[in-house]
C-alpha cells in the first residue's frame, strides 16, 4: 500500500510517476494516500503558467501591431511575416481563453504593463528610436483580439 511520505519521495525522485500515481489515487478515490502538499502546489503552478502564456502571447501579438502601424522602413518586406504573427497569436489566445474562460477578466488587468513590454522590448530588439512607438497604448485590448483589426 502506497503511503502519503511514500508518494510525496515519489514527487522527488520520478515527478512523471508521481502524476500518473496522484492520478490513479484519485480515479480510486483513496484522497488519504494523497500528496496534497504538493498537489496544491503543481495545480497552482498551473494556473500560473496559462496566464503567463496568455501574457507571452499578448506581448508578441502586440509587438507585431506596432511594427505594422509604426515601422514604416521595414512594413514593405515584413508586413506579411508580422500578419502571419498577429493571426498565430490571436488564434493561441483564443485557445487559450477557450480552455479557461475566466482569464478573460485578467486581460485588462495585464493589457497596460504588456503593451508596456511589447513596446520596450521592440524598441530594444531592434534599436529603434525610443519615439517611434507611443508610451501610451493606441490600441484597446478589444482591438487587439478583434481578428478584423489589422493596423
Amino acid at each position: 500500500m502506497l503511503t502519503t511520505d511514500t508518494n510525496k519521495q515519489l514527487y522527488e525522485q520520478d515527478f512523471y510517476l508521481w502524476i500518473q500515481t496522484t492520478v490513479k489515487l484519485l480515479r480510486e478515490g483513496k484522497l488519504e494516500q494523497l500528496d496534497i502538499e504538493n498537489l496544491i502546489e503543481e495545480i497552482d503552478s498551473m494556473g500560473r503558467s496559462e496566464k503567463k502564456e496568455l501574457k507571452t502571447r499578448l506581448i508578441v501579438l502586440i509587438e507585431h501591431l506596432l511594427k505594422l502601424q509604426y515601422w514604416t522602413e521595414e512594413k514593405d518586406y515584413n508586413a506579411r511575416g508580422w500578419r502571419n504573427t498577429v493571426v498565430e497569436q490571436r488564434r493561441q489566445i483564443a485557445y487559450t481563453l477557450a480552455d479557461s474562460p475566466s482569464l478573460k477578466s485578467v486581460l485588462n488587468d495585464i493589457f497596460l504593463d504588456c503593451y508596456t513590454d511589447a513596446r520596450n522590448d521592440t524598441l530594444r530588439k531592434y534599436q529603434l528610436p525610443y519615439e517611434l512607438f507611443p508610451e501610451e497604448s493606441p490600441f484597446s485590448f478589444v482591438d487587439v483580439l478583434n481578428a478584423d483589426f489589422i493596423p
